[in-house]
């Protein structure tokens, strides 16, 4: 039986009671929806899955991105699923060592925008018996409620130009990444897009802020100066302590957050000995505007009433 435990934070919650190396039935998944609605990311402990019972999983949410800015690589297995890990083998890196390492939400970068982030920890970094390598989010739900009125009446209906160079650029320019600078293809690949500020988050059917200091670059509707000091004080109001939590992981959690409704970052806490791996899929919002899918949710409220 699937039972919900909120974490009592801000965000959050565990689900018990799904084994996903099975499929989910259309009730249970219900559920999980409403959850994660409700709380921004839940966590499935102890789950034992393999590539493809990961990619079952996932695309209930919507199909799933594969690599950003760069063909998907048809030669392994399963290629849309990422690896995010600072392994070496053959003196080159199995996946990404460094990604998300500053605020941002995945794919406001693209036209169409991320719904879920689903990430599977196989080997957690650890020091003294401590869990390191931590995400953070912070609540969009919760931002959007605490904002100024007078700012929510001015900028309602605006929308911002998201680019995905941004936080790349930041990550080599800031962070010390040995990521290349963006090719000119890969340029091609990720056009700036522009989005809402201020979204009906499809599930919650309540309004959120849908920008990020990683890849938001101009309010459009605002004068230049306008739209960066607006910018700025979204970017401070959004990191404030109250809306924040952190997770910490345990090996064979699965975490599945809201990109709609939160925004996150990954806290590189840990040396290059102290070995991460993990799977992800990056699913993006293609099934959960549908008002069919949303009724899968509805469904599921109206029987929990």
């Amino acid at each position: 039986m699937l039972t919900v435990e909120p974490t009592g934070a801000i965000l959050g919650a565990t689900i018990h009671g799904v084994d996903l190396s099975k499929p989910v039935e259309r009730k249970e998944y219900g559920q999980i929806l409403n959850a994660l609605g409700r709380h921004g990311l839940i966590r499935f402990p102890d789950q034992h899955i393999e590539l493809g019972d990961m990619k079952r999983f996932s695309e209930m949410f919507g199909e799933i991105q594969g690599n950003p800015i760069s063909a998907i690589n048809r030669d392994r297995p399963f290629p849309e699923i990422g690896i995010l890990s600072n392994v070496k083998e053959y003196g080159a890196y199995i996946g990404s060592p460094d990604a998300g390492q500053d605020w941002h939400t995945d794919m406001t970068y693209r036209d169409v925008m991320g719904f879920v982030n689903v990430l599977y920890g196989l080997k957690i970094p650890r020091r003294d018996g401590k869990a390191l390598g931590g995400t953070e989010f912070s609540n969009m739900h919760a931002v959007y409620d605490a904002l100024p009125a007078e700012m929510k009446y001015r900028l309602d209906g605006m929308t911002v130009t998201h680019n995905f160079e941004k936080f790349w650029e930041n990550m080599r320019q800031n962070h010390g990444s040995e990521r290349p600078p963006m090719t000119d293809e890969q340029r091609r690949r990720r056009p700036a897009v522009v989005h809402p500020l201020f979204l009906t988050h499809p599930i919650t059917r309540k309004k959120v802020l849908y920008c990020n200091p990683g890849y938001a670059m101009r309010i459009n509707e605002l004068p230049e100066k306008e739209s960066q000091v607006t910018l700025d004080f979204l970017f401070e109001f959004q990191l404030r302590p109250q809306f924040r939590y952190t997770h910490s992981w345990t090996e064979n959690d699965l975490l599945v957050w809201d990109n709609l409704g939160s925004i996150h970052r990954a806290i590189a806490d840990y040396r290059p000995d102290e070995i991460r791996l993990m799977r992800r899929c990056q699913v993006m919002a293609t099934k959960v505007f549908s008002p069919n899918f949303q009724q899968i949710a509805r469904d599921a409220e109206q029987l929990a009433a």
